[in-house]
């Protein structure tokens, strides 16, 4: 099941969307990898999930990638004699550590390490950003506040600290069991979510073992300021919009979208755009024109993927929501501006091999208008880099590790294969002539460019280069 996109699209399951034939169903509309939110799921839930998916990976023959979603550190208030206060600007108020229901004066927040990160001038930003705090004292358990911003505050609201650098792990207590959990169900991407920096991935690595690959979430300013740090660290990243848009000015975020992908592309890891892409299509069958727009911007960007949150979990149109992501990317791709504004932004290949020889088969791909570039790859490296140049031409990722070619299918452009491991270099190609014919339907006579390294399963090592006619019955007629 050839898409006829570049980019990626990620669904996430939920209520909406759990059961066989729905996942089905929102595969054939076009959900490439499967994202499941560890807030919202038990293990036996996972699991389930994780089996059905493999499922109809297995009925379909193609590769589909499934992503974890690590709940993450959530901090939040304590609670309130009547259940809530009424907030007026220009008041102050105390946040303690006494355990005691708050009242119209103070609040109990249970996070030591806020108290030990906040300083007079600091931001608290509580209920997603509805009501904004202004610190002006501090000390080791109380802080007082000036009320910026808000009219009422309820029982246990999230509580964001924007300025200050929180001292610990973006790791809890919950998520090392989720984390355990799904690496014990097989799943191939963990999404760390309030990464703050490079070391809270490290730890998450430490565990995986490589027994998946490792996202950092972006939507904190420390990460931010971090970036290039954790984009070294990471194996990929996520524009994760919502929180980022609590903790940051919201005009900032499209810049920072900008930033962070881009960022991503230049070091060759694959960066997802996320949240309320298509947010009205939860209670609507269609969307506004202004999430049309925003979908748009980000396949112009050249993000490897777009993901629906609620759209799809919990939404009244699951499968509508990503039948319209489809029709959006595919419109995008078609466009006449698209190749050039993809073209600005490709960056020079970095001083390696791979680098030299994926940026040179994009080049020739491109040139004599080939009819594929086929990677053969063990660790999914080789493939990636083809991705980086960003070419029209169609890519073909061909792995004899599945895992591999699961992880991939969150990479812009590749059309991902799991099969034997070739033992000869002329099994290889014409392998790759034969996916070629029958997956993108090219034709006796048309040539297709091979890369590879030689010797064949050395990861990393990306050394070879081929070209290669289609024959008459899809195999390698003639090779130069």
């Amino acid at each position: 099941m050839r898409r006829w996109r570049k980019v990626k699209i990620l669904a996430t399951l939920g209520p909406s969307s759990s059961d066989k034939a729905k996942i089905k169903a929102l595969s054939h509309a076009g959900a490439d990898v499967f994202r499941i939110n560890m807030s919202h799921t038990d293990h036996p839930s996972l699991r389930r999930m994780v089996n059905t998916i493999r499922a109809i990976e297995e009925e379909g023959s193609r590769p589909i990638g499934i992503l974890a979603d690590l709940q993450g550190p959530k901090l939040r208030i304590g609670t309130f004699a009547d259940g809530k206060i009424e907030l007026t600007a220009g008041d102050s108020i105390v946040l303690d550590s006494d355990p005691k229901p708050g009242n119209q004066k103070r609040v109990y927040l249970p996070h030591p390490e806020i108290f030990e990160a906040i300083e007079p001038g600091h931001r608290l930003l509580l209920d997603d950003g509805k009501v904004r705090l202004r610190v002006t004292k501090a000390s080791k358990t109380r802080a007082t506040a000036f009320i910026e911003a808000g009219t009422a505050l309820s029982d246990r609201k999230g509580i964001s600290v924007p300025d200050s650098t929180l001292g610990f792990s973006a790791l809890t207590d919950k998520d090392r069991s989720d984390l355990d959990a799904a690496l014990d169900a097989g799943v191939d991407w963990i999404a760390l979510s309030f990464v703050q920096r490079p070391e809270d991935l490290a730890e998450v690595k430490k565990i995986a073992r490589g027994r998946a690959l490792v996202m950092a979430k972006i939507e904190k300013p420390q990460a931010v300021e971090r970036l290039a740090a954790i984009i070294e660290q990471s194996d990929a990243l996520m524009v994760a919009r919502g929180d980022l848009g609590v903790e940051m000015p919201l005009e900032r975020v499209p810049g920072i979208q900008k930033q962070i992908t881009r960022a991503a592309r230049r070091a060759g890891k694959p960066v997802v755009v996320a949240t309320q892409m298509l947010e009205s299509m939860i209670t609507a069958p269609v969307p506004t024109r202004a999430e049309v727009s925003d979908v748009s911007t980000a396949v112009f960007e050249g993000a490897d993927a777009i993901m629906l949150s609620a759209e799809s979990a919990s939404g009244a149109f699951p499968v509508e929501a990503v039948e319209t992501m489809d029709r959006i990317a595919i419109e995008v791709e078609r466009d006449p501006n698209y190749p050039s504004i993809i073209y600005a932004q490709r960056t020079e290949p970095e001083a390696t091999s791979a680098d030299a020889i994926s940026a040179a088969a994009r080049q020739i791909a491109e040139t004599l208008h080939l009819a594929a570039i086929c990677c053969y790859t063990a660790s999914g490296a080789t493939a990636v880099r083809a991705a980086r140049e960003r070419p029209l031409t169609p890519i073909i990722a061909m792995s004899p590790i599945q895992s591999t070619a699961r992880r991939l299918s969150i990479v812009w452009g590749l059309h991902c294969i799991a099969g034997k491991e070739p033992g000869t270099m002329e099994e290889m190609v014409d392998r790759a002539c034969q996916v070629a014919s029958s997956e993108l339907e090219a034709t006796p006579g048309q040539r297709i460019i091979v890369t590879a390294g030689v010797p064949l399963g050395t990861p990393g090592a990306t050394n070879m280069l081929r070209i290669a006619f289609i024959g008459s019955h899809g195999g390698d007629s003639l090779k130069s």
